[in-house]
């Protein structure tokens, strides 16, 4: 799946989430049933579905911007009312973006992984551990972490 931001291409980014979003969602009516609380039905109402939320957070991944407010602001209120026509402010957006955090952490590593090919790539960033003279006090990590020296210290 292609993530550049032609308007042909965040059609095809939300028809293939909403297809996989409307899968998800009978998988979790099937497999975590809802309970009433205090004879209401609490979750998710909003005018945006998860499935746009979904697709706009993907879309802010593939977009260059640096951040999602100046994306959100700049790109998706100003361009794209005539794709999401019931968006919301930013603030409302933020709140609505946990709701989706399931469904498109579901999605990407359903959908969006390539191929397993046995190369990986590793961060080789040094993780400090402790302080050197903590050392004998601190015991969490003897016989895993290793005494080293990286290019800053």
């Amino acid at each position: 799946m292609s993530l550049s931001l032609a308007r042909l291409d965040l059609t095809e980014i939300f028809c293939d989430v909403d297809d996989f979003y409307l899968e998800f969602e009978r998988f979790c009516e099937r497999a975590i049933p809802r309970l009433p609380c205090d004879g209401q039905l609490k979750g998710y109402q909003s005018r945006l579905s998860i499935s746009e939320v979904m697709t706009i957070v993907i879309a802010f991944h593939g977009s260059g911007y640096r951040t999602f407010k100046d994306f959100y602001k700049q790109k998706v209120l100003a361009d794209w009312r005539d794709a999401f026509p019931h968006l919301v402010s930013y603030g409302r957006f933020v709140e609505l973006m946990p709701w989706s955090f399931m469904a498109l952490v579901s999605f990407l590593n359903t959908c969006c992984l390539g191929e397993v090919t046995g190369i990986s790539f590793i961060d080789s960033t040094s993780v400090a551990v402790c302080h050197i003279k903590r050392a004998k006090a601190h015991k969490r990590f003897k016989g895993l972490a290793g005494w080293g020296k990286s290019s800053v210290g």
